[in-house]
């Protein structure tokens, strides 16, 4: 009888446990690790994962339309964004082999591939806005009145301050930039403050931020560099020679979703505004006077002074040209670079479906 008893007692024991197995499988469907191990397999039966690192501003939209609006679904890849506030995070990231492309300015790739990171630029992300803002009762009308006064400016070496000291400084002021004036790095969000406050005379800002300023009703642009340089290029997708050597259909499948995306960004004066105000956390902005201007008002000044475009045409070219010649001659770069060395226009004509050269 004893003997019975302790078989059935094992058997209920081992019943029992299988039970529990079985339950404990079906809670962890939900978690982390089984989320992973799942994506993992829909990852490789997709193809191979594509890292992208982008620099937080809003002239990087695209990236963010593509992925919100599923267009990088839609191709059938697996894309993992990074957002980063700086540059040199970014290169971090390519360094490490984390990233295998980049939503950039131009001359961080250039200033990188003259210290050893290897890297092309494949495609276009926007065009324009930089701007030189100064309190609307200075007195200044003109960069050449900066002469002998602060300027808000950024991180000295950056992509920014190239276009500053190159083109709006030097070129354009025919001012020096390190005897004429103080350029003083600051944060955008402190820039329109501070010019407001007489810190500062001016400040070299870009959008939304020259945006927001100029609807507080305090400032003025002396110097929109959109309508100097119509359509001057800006933000790159760059991308990393081992992801370009082993993932070349799912580079070319992120260059179609993003041209889908600028399409669709360039489809209305309003398209993706709502995913660019909650990205970017805008919010109203009262004027001296307690008028209230919604984020839309933003967005729809911000975009009179920026766009987006995905090709890289020939004028695009020679102005990366042009920034490479500053660079050499600011001293960030210690040789001479040629622009057709660092871009490569075969993955956005498989994109596009066609082997055309570079457009006109």
């Amino acid at each position: 009888m004893n003997f019975y008893v302790q078989r059935i007692t094992i058997l209920l024991i081992f019943i029992a446990l299988v039970i529990a197995g079985c339950s404990s499988d079906q809670s962890d469907t939900g978690k982390s690790g089984s989320n992973k191990n799942d994506n993992a397999k829909a990852s490789k039966a997709k193809g191979k994962t594509i890292s992208i690192g982008w620099v937080y501003a809003m002239a990087n939209a695209p990236v963010l339309i593509a992925d919100k609006k599923g267009y990088f679904k839609e191709q059938g890849i697996n894309v993992e964004l990074y957002d980063y506030t700086s540059g040199p995070r970014v290169r971090q990231g390519l360094k490490s082999g984390k990233l295998d492309m980049a939503f950039i300015g131009a001359p961080p790739v250039y200033h990188w591939y003259s210290r050893g990171l290897d890297s092309k630029i494949i495609a276009k992300v926007n065009y324009g806005q930089a701007s030189v803002l100064v309190r609307s009762d200075s007195g200044i009308d003109d960069v050449s009145g900066l002469k002998g006064k602060k300027l808000a400016g950024v991180r000295t070496g950056s992509g920014m301050d190239v276009l500053l000291r190159g083109y709006v400084l030097r070129e354009k002021a025919k001012l020096d930039p390190n005897k004429d004036l103080d350029v003083r790095p600051m944060k955008p969000g402190n820039m329109g403050t501070a010019v407001e406050n007489k810190v500062v005379s001016g400040a070299f800002v870009w959008e939304p931020f020259t945006s927001k300023y100029l609807l507080r009703g305090n400032t003025k642009i002396i110097l929109d560099i959109n309508k100097e340089i119509p359509q001057y290029p800006w933000y790159v997708v760059m991308a990393m020679p081992k992801a370009m050597k082993n993932k070349r259909p799912e580079i070319v499948k992120v260059l179609k979703a993003h041209i889908k995306a600028v399409k669709f960004l360039n489809s209305s004066p309003t398209a993706g505004n709502n995913i660019i105000t909650e990205a970017f956390d805008l919010r109203e902005v009262v004027d001296k006077s307690g008028n209230k201007h919604s984020p839309e008002k933003i967005l729809s000044m911000a975009r009179t002074r920026l766009g987006w475009q995905a090709e890289l045409t020939a004028t695009d070219i020679a102005f990366v040209q042009r920034l490479m010649n500053y660079s050499r001659e600011l001293g960030y770069i210690q040789k001479d670079l040629k622009a057709s060395e660092l871009i490569d226009n075969s993955f956005m004509n498989e994109a596009k479906g066609s082997d055309t050269k570079v457009s006109k």
